[in-house]
C-alpha cells in the first residue's frame, strides 16, 4: 500500500535528523581539536602538563573545510528537521529527503575529513590538478552517492515547501 497523502514530517524522522544534526556537530569540535594540534604540531593543553609531539597533516584549507562541513551540514539537518512542518510531502518522499540528507550530510563531511587526514582533495579521479593515488580516487568515488544525494534533497524540500504553501492559500 502507498501513502501518497500529502502530510508534515513525522515527529520521529524530525528527531532523527535533530540528533544526527547534533552527532555532526559533536564531530565538528572533535575536527576542530584535531586542527588545532595538527597547526601547533603539539597536544598541548595548558595548564595542564600534557605536551604530545604529533604529525598530523597541516593543511589549514582542508582542516577548514572539513571543520565547517561538519558544522554547515549539522545545522543544515537540523533545520530540515524544523522545516518538516513546513513541507507537505508523501511518506514515500520524506523517506527519500531523509535518506538523501543523511547521505549528503554525512558522506560530504566524512570525506572532508579524509581529504584533511590524506592530505588529498578528492575532486577528480586520478587528482586531476591535486594530489593523485588510491586515497584521493576512493574519496572521489565515495563523493557520488552525496552529490547525487544533494540534488534529491534540496529537489524534494523545495517541492514539500511549495506544496505547504499552495496548500496554506
Amino acid at each position: 500500500m502507498t501513502n501518497t497523502a500529502s502530510r508534515a514530517m513525522p515527529e520521529r524522522m524530525r528527531a532523527a535528523l535533530v540528533l544526527n544534526g547534533a552527532g555532526l556537530i559533536a564531530l565538528a569540535l572533535f575536527l576542530g581539536w584535531i586542527w588545532f594540534f595538527a597547526l601547533l604540531g603539539h597536544v598541548v593543553l595548558w595548564p595542564l602538563p600534557i605536551d604530545i609531539p604529533v604529525n598530523i597533516p597541516d593543511d589549514g584549507r582542508a582542516w577548514r573545510m572539513a571543520h565547517m562541513e561538519a558544522i554547515t551540514q549539522g545545522l543544515l539537518l537540523m533545520g530540515f528537521a524544523f522545516g518538516g512542518q513546513y513541507m507537505r510531502l508523501s511518506h514515500r518522499q520524506f523517506t527519500w529527503l531523509y535518506w538523501s540528507s543523511l547521505t549528503t550530510a554525512w558522506l560530504f563531511t566524512l570525506g572532508a575529513a579524509a581529504n584533511a587526514v590524506c592530505g588529498t582533495r578528492g575532486l577528480a579521479f586520478g587528482g586531476g590538478p591535486f594530489k593523485p593515488g588510491l586515497a584521493n580516487d576512493l574519496i572521489y568515488l565515495a563523493g557520488w552517492p552525496p552529490v547525487l544525494g544533494v540534488h534529491v534533497m534540496v529537489g524534494l524540500a523545495l517541492w514539500g515547501l511549495w506544496r505547504y504553501r499552495r496548500d496554506a492559500n
